[in-house]
């Protein structure tokens, strides 16, 4: 009799990621030791900012959970003083 398919769990899609997680992005305001993040500093904000001026997810930036809040407010407070573009034109 044949033998129900089943998935192999361990495979994935993108080949090597089951295997190895990689390296995980160590937070740039812990290493500068930056206890608030400042919204008038608007190129160090950039970082945290895709082409379409959505801010980056954790994941993506690396930053730690309590930074990436902070960076967040930031960005918010330095839209809403004009000091940074809610959406990049064209």
């Amino acid at each position: 009799m044949a033998q129900p398919k089943t998935q192999d769990r361990t495979r994935s899609k993108r080949p090597g990621s089951a295997t190895a997680p990689g390296r995980r992005k160590s937070c740039l305001f812990c290493k500068d030791k930056v206890e608030e993040v400042d919204y008038k500093n608007v190129n160090q904000l950039r970082r945290y900012i895709s082409e379409k001026g959505k801010i980056r997810n954790r994941r993506i930036s690396g930053a730690c959970r309590r930074h990436q809040r902070q960076v967040a407010v930031a960005v918010k407070r330095a839209r809403e003083m004009a000091l940074l573009p809610y959406v990049e034109a064209k």
